[in-house]
């Protein structure tokens, strides 16, 4: 009885000792399996880019001019345009109070009388030299004075635009302020201080794009006008002005504006958007690259973005694979298996 029962002891024991075996052999190969992390990738391939640049601006007339008379003291006689007119080059906008200009019209032709009496005697030798020279100086004065006047009494639009100014009303003393403001307006411009880096790369007649904020998703044609000779010490910068032709009247002074310049190609590492990570607390953008089923963690320097690919500037060579998933669960030099189909 007693060899039986140790017996049946022995046999629970072993029992027991196999269960446990069992448990200790499933455990670690649940381990082994989830050490090793499923992920999906893509191969990252070259691609040219092209090379575009955006720069901020304002947009302004492409002129613009103050209507002021050069004669401090006139009155004002008459305004014939109102804001938001437009005028013709060399059209009348704004007369002067004309009396000044009767009296020196007046003072004129007095001393041209007297000349033109004095001439004849100064040949007969009854007067001298000196004293005709003196009439004759101060006829030719008199007659500047006149033509300024007269410049100055009726006051002509220097451009074809719109007036977008008016301080004055007529009867008013001018005074240091312009009478009008005009602008031009079916062409615009804007200026952008391209980087020193670019210099060889913009030229006069170049196609650039301009975006406004107020008309999303569509782009505007201009093409590069002027290209300041002398860069800017301070910021290494040179400006380049664009202008904009603006027959249809969508754009305004004033508008905010984006220059993007088309600076030249380049080839370039490209990889899925989705491959590249921001990390937390930072701007670093990192990805996974995925090498002899290791993942790696690499910083990165990301550049364009074109469709749904990134341009990766730094850290990332052609032909190598990146991770697409599985981003929370892979750290450096986690295991991987690559899943693709």
């Amino acid at each position: 009885m007693k060899k039986s029962l140790v017996m049946l002891i022995a046999a629970v024991a072993m029992i027991g000792c196999a269960s446990n075996s069992n448990e200790k052999s499933e455990t670690a190969t649940t381990e082994k399996v989830e050490n090793v992390v499923a992920v999906k990738t893509a191969v990252a391939n070259t691609q040219v880019v092209e090379i575009k640049e955006t720069y901020t601006s304002e947009i302004k007339p492409f002129k613009e001019n103050d209507i002021t008379p050069a004669v401090a003291g006139l009155h004002i006689s008459s305004i014939k345009v109102d804001v938001g007119d437009y005028v013709r080059k060399g059209q009348v906008l704004v007369v002067m109070d004309q009396t000044t200009l009767k009296q020196q019209e007046i003072n004129l032709a007095t001393m041209q009388d007297n000349y033109d009496r004095m001439k004849p005697v100064y040949e007969a030798g009854g007067v001298s030299e000196q004293q005709i020279v003196q009439l004759e100086n101060q006829l030719n004065l008199q007659k500047e004075v006149v033509e300024n006047l007269r410049k100055n009494s009726t006051l002509v639009s220097p451009i074809s635009g719109v007036v977008t100014a008016r301080n004055f009303e007529a009867g008013d003393l001018f005074a240091s302020m312009p009478i009008l403001h005009i602008m031009q307006i079916n062409q615009l411009k804007v200026m952008a201080n391209v980087s020193e880096q670019y210099y060889t790369s913009v030229k006069v007649g170049q196609t650039v794009a301009i975006e406004v904020d107020i008309f999303p998703g569509e782009t505007f044609e201009g093409k590069i006008s002027r290209i300041n000779p002398a860069l800017d010490a301070a910021t290494r910068t040179i400006g380049v002005e664009v202008t904009i032709p603006n027959n249809g009247g969508k754009l305004r002074p004033g508008m905010y504006a984006r220059a993007i310049f088309t600076m030249g190609e380049r080839e370039s590492v490209m990889v899925p958007d989705q491959a590249v990570q921001k990390q937390t607390g930072s701007s670093e953008r990192y990805v996974y690259v995925i090498k002899d089923g290791v993942a790696e963690y690499r910083f990165v320097k990301d550049g364009r973005r074109i469709g749904n690919m990134i341009e990766i500037l730094e850290g990332v060579e052609a032909g190598e694979q990146v991770a697409l998933t599985s981003f929370t669960r892979l750290m450096g030099g986690q295991k991987v298996e690559v899943k693709n189909e």
